[in-house]
């Protein structure tokens, strides 16, 4: 199934459908929203009848009638339209152009906190465990992210990697690069899809082959609308920087963060043996300095202890020095 212009701009499908039928009013509000939408975004439903020249009930009928429940969910499918439409100079301009120098450190900082909280809020803990299930009982694990998800999909890979023996990060430049390396995909692989605003096609062209070759597909994405869930069935939610000329991508860093642990815990004695060859080969190459070094044995020998107490005493374990 191809994405279409309505399933990525459902707002402006659903104006243009209903649009003959549109009174007067309505018609200069649909016409104002699809030229002007990166301003009506951040308006009050009474601030863009004024804008417009209808009344705030008009405004509020409009949106009903285009099928949302009411206002609010009106300005979250602006908001849909505006991470698809804008490019990220415009971006950059609607969110960061009021802001002085002095207030950009607090301002960002605390927009990446709140994506977090959003994203706390939002997740569905049982995509999460499918997730969690479907990369474990998976024969090879295929991770997707290009331009700025790259390092997301990059960072996953490697600790994948310490917890399951095939996985393979797709490295691309082209279309034709991603389907060599997908080249043997099957029904008993995964493949993991990472992307956000402004989605990346050919990690959609990737998810679709992974599909067409019936490999389970899971998305890491900032929406349900988002088109990377046409061909998933595991749909993990992060929120990400809407208006920014930079990616905020915490939130899903903080998303495949607790995937990893979760992985690890389910597959704690796999993790361990794993972890102590490595310390090995680091020591022998001179990978890590010293403290380093240190730091990480001291690290998994608390958390064996505390695990051998817990297994010995039946209770709640404690942490040995």
């Amino acid at each position: 199934m191809e994405p279409t212009e309505s399933n990525v701009n459902e707002l402006l499908s659903r104006i243009e459908e209903r649009y003959a039928k549109m009174s007067k009013g309505q018609r200069c509000l649909a016409d104002y929203i699809r030229t002007n939408y990166d301003k009506a975004v951040f308006l009050t439903a009474a601030k863009l009848g004024e804008t417009v020249g209808v009344s705030e009930s008009t405004v509020v009928r409009f949106a009903t009638q285009l099928g949302y429940k009411g206002y609010p969910g009106f300005q979250k499918a602006l908001e849909e339209l505006v991470r698809n439409r804008l490019n990220s100079i415009q971006r950059m301009e609607v969110t960061y152009g009021r802001i002085s120098q002095s207030e950009i450190l607090e301002t960002v900082l605390q927009s990446d906190i709140e994506k977090i909280k959003l994203t706390l809020s939002g997740i569905d803990h049982k995509a999460f465990n499918l997730a969690i299930d479907t990369i474990l009982g998976a024969r090879r694990i295929y991770v997707i992210g290009i331009r700025s998800c790259a390092p997301l999909a990059e960072f996953l890979g490697f600790y994948l990697n310490t917890i399951c023996e095939d996985v393979i990060v797709v490295h691309t430049n082209s279309s034709s690069e991603i389907f060599e390396q997908m080249l043997r995909i099957s029904d008993k692989d995964v493949a993991i899809g990472i992307s956000f605003p402004r989605y990346s096609m050919r990690t959609l062209k990737a998810l679709e082959f992974a599909s067409n070759r019936k490999a389970k597909v899971i998305t890491l994405t900032d929406s349900i609308h988002s088109p990377m869930n046409l061909y998933s069935s595991c749909n993990l939610i992060a929120r990400s920087d809407m208006a920014s000329i930079v990616d905020s991508l915490v939130a899903p860093l903080s998303v495949i963060n607790a995937l990893i642990v979760a992985l690890c815990m389910k597959k704690q004695k796999e993790v361990v043996t794993t972890l102590e060859m490595l310390e090995k080969l680091w020591d022998e190459y001179q990978v890590y300095s010293g403290d380093e070094l240190d730091h990480v044995r001291s690290s998994f020998s608390v958390r064996r202890g505390y695990e051998r107490k817990k297994s010995e005493g039946g209770g709640k374990g404690e942490r040995t020095e």
